[in-house]
Parts: structure tokens; sequence; C-alpha cells
């Protein structure tokens, strides 16, 4: 039989630029999952800045990457708890002619070491793009982790059904989508449709993916103020069951489910969507180039 695994996710509302007291707020419902025995915690995108790349001291914010991510594997150790800390906003060569700015996810096993690293590939629109690099065309890595093998994702990339077949090709029965997704999102005409469509666009994904890759799927996202436009429904699903927990569109808090990954092999008995895509004949080939006609 496959194991158990309990998880824990974190929804937060990172108050901008303010890194010691959104990290204490993450330290605190670590300390939280790990009193509960969850086995992995994992926190939203963007959790210790929120995302205000227009602040004056925004740069100079995300060059102290290094310290929060030592402080994170510390209490990882300490705990002797799994972390997923979101993603960590990481400034490489500041002020030279290579400058980065990396959104970054990490999986931090409970001895404090760094098990896996992913820096996010589709960002989303002008947004990001005038001040993230992308992981562009690196591979989606997976990992080897307490938990199995894991897939990290982060944020936009759960549009994305390619980066999902890249990570269970390499094994990965465990996602972790860290996320900073809100209403507002949504343009003006989609709004004018359906005001929350940004979270049925969630509900439906995440279902949709757990299903389609016969895989598990911890989604952390943010939450907060009510009318300040964020979506939350931070969730674990599972194939058959969906969601297992899933918390609200604005409120702070954490969920935790025991997942059972035996499910996970039950449905790709089921579905033999792995073993499909794994055969010598299978007939779709995704390869993407910019001479391709669509």
């Amino acid at each position: 039989m496959a194991p158990t695994h309990k998880i824990a996710v974190i929804q937060m509302h990172p108050k901008p630029m303010q890194l010691e007291s959104n990290y204490a707020k993450a330290a605190t419902q670590i300390r939280a999952a790990a009193a509960q025995g969850a086995a992995l915690a994992v926190l939203p995108e963007y959790h210790l800045l929120n995302w205000v790349p227009q602040d004056p001291n925004f740069k100079s914010a995300c060059s102290q990457w290094q310290t929060y991510l030592n402080n994170y594997r510390a209490l990882a150790r300490d705990l002797h708890i799994n972390i997923v800390p979101g993603t960590i906003l990481e400034l490489h060569d500041a002020d030279t002619p290579s400058e980065q700015l990396l959104n970054v996810a990490y999986f931090i096993d409970a001895s404090g070491a760094i098990a896996g690293r992913y820096v996010k590939k589709n960002l989303w629109g002008a947004i990001e793009r005038d001040h993230l690099t992308s992981s562009a065309h690196d591979a989606h890595p997976v990992f080897d982790t307490p938990l199995g093998r894991v897939g990290l994702l982060i944020c936009w990339d759960l549009a994305f059904p390619e980066a999902w077949r890249e990570l269970i090709a390499q094994g990965a029965k465990l996602v972790i989508v860290p996320t900073f997704w809100t209403l507002k999102d949504c343009s003006e005409k989609g709004l004018a449709v359906n005001p929350v469509a940004e979270g049925l666009f969630l509900d439906s994904l995440l279902t949709a993916r757990c299903f389609e890759n016969t895989c598990a799927v911890v989604f952390a996202n943010a939450g907060g103020p009510p009318g300040r436009g964020y979506a939350g429904l931070s969730q674990i699903c599972v194939p058959y069951a969906g969601p297992l927990v899933r918390l609200g569109s604005c409120a702070e808090g954490m969920a935790v489910a025991d997942v059972d990954m035996q499910i996970v092999e039950d449905a790709e008995e089921n579905y033999q969507v792995r073993s499909d895509l794994a055969r010598e004949d299978w007939h779709y080939d995704y390869r993407h180039t910019k001479d391709a006609k669509l």
C-alpha cells in the first residue's frame, strides 16, 4: 500500500514589504502544522513581500533572499517538518547587465536540506515579465523527497497542461503549486460575465489536473481582506475525491489533510494515463517549434 501523508496548506495575507512580520506569521503557522503532526507545510507565492515591484525598496528587499531561505531551512530542521516556503524572490547580480530577479520555489526536507528548486517559467503578462526572469526552456524538474517524487509549479504554470505532463512523465505523484492568484486577474469583460470567474477557473482546473494526471495536488494561495480581490481557495486535491480540504476566498488560516497516496495509485490503475504516456507508440508529440503551424 502507498503511504498516507499529513499535509498542511497555509493561506495568508502577505503585507506589502513587511518581510519580518510576514515571516513571523508564516513560521507561526508552520509550527502549528508541526504540532498537528504534519509532514509537509506549504505557503503561498510572494508570501514574504507581496507583489509590489513599483516600491522603491522592493529590489533591496529581494536581495535578502538567502537570509530567509536559511531561516526556513533551520525551521524545518528544528521542527522536523518538510516545508515548501511558497516562493522567495531572489535578486542576483544587482545593478549589472546580468541582473536577474527570480521567483523561486524550494522543497526543504525535514533535515533542512534543499531537495528541490524551481524557477517560475510561465510569467503572468507584463505585470511579471517586465520584472522577472523566466526559467524559459529549462526542463520542469522533479525531485526525490521524503514524500516521494514531487513536482513544483508556480501560479500561472497551473494553466499549462504541458507543464503537468512533463512532471508526471518523470514520475511526480504529488504536485505542489504556491500561488498569488487574485479575482482581479480576470479582464473587465470576464468580470462582467462572472465577478468570481477566477475562483471558477481555480476550482475547475485543480480538480481536473489531479484526475487527468493521476496525481495529488497541493495548492496554496494568498488570501486577504474582503473586497481587496484575493481569491484564496487554497486546497489539497486527489483524484476521485477532488478537494480534501478547501479554504475560503478571504480567510487567512491553515487546513490539514491526510493524503492517502493509494488513491493516486488506484486512479492510475483505473485511467492508465501514465502508462499510456510511457508507450513508445504514443500518438501525441508535444514538440513546440517556431515553425509549427497552429
